[in-house]
């Protein structure tokens, strides 16, 4: 059931739903819904953060099966891409609109950023990297990211947030790695 209402509201956003809406598509009664959740803003914020706890499993699977830093780094930023392809440009609109959504967005983008300086770190002490300021280098990934998740690069370049986290990542991992 969450599994669906996550679903629903990746694909058609939220902001316009009313709690009868959601059940109706749902094909659940409101009482089923008030289970999961007190109120229409706590179900979308539970939402959100079932989608990024299921999205950071998905992205962390990928890292896990790719060996060699730049690898690591390049599926990470582009597994997070691939976990936003699901969400409608009415789904981040409504996120962007709603605070509590919002702020789990931030705190996850926050928590990618310390992953992406984990990965560089390691691939600088491994050799795999030129000698680059780690926490420099993930930084400017971390404001990047700012970046997207506050709709700036859509704005600015037109890519959705998918798109720009894998032109993230070409360009990341192209920077660091070592010359041939």
């Amino acid at each position: 059931m969450f599994d669906a209402l996550v679903a629903l509201l990746l694909t058609e956003g939220f902001a316009h739903l009313t709690l009868d809406d959601i059940a109706a598509r749902l094909r659940c009664s409101k009482s089923t819904l008030y289970t999961l959740a007190a109120s229409k803003e706590q179900l979308v914020q539970a939402a959100t953060v079932h989608f990024f706890r299921s999205a950071t499993g998905f992205v962390e699977a990928r890292v896990a099966a790719t060996t060699g830093a730049r690898d690591r780094i390049a599926a990470y930023l582009s597994a997070v891409g691939e976990a936003l392809d699901p969400a409608s440009e009415q789904f981040m609109t409504d996120l962007d609109g709603f605070a509590p959504a919002r702020a789990v967005y931030e705190q996850n983008t926050g928590i990618a950023a310390r992953r992406v300086q984990e990965l560089i770190a390691e691939g600088v002490a491994a050799g795999d990297f030129r000698d680059v300021h780690a926490a420099f280098a993930a930084d400017l990934v971390a404001a990047a990211m700012v970046r997207i998740q506050q709709r700036v690069v859509r704005r600015n370049t037109g890519l959705d947030d998918a798109d720009a986290y894998r032109e993230l990542a070409a360009i990341l991992t192209a920077g660091i790695s070592r010359p041939g």
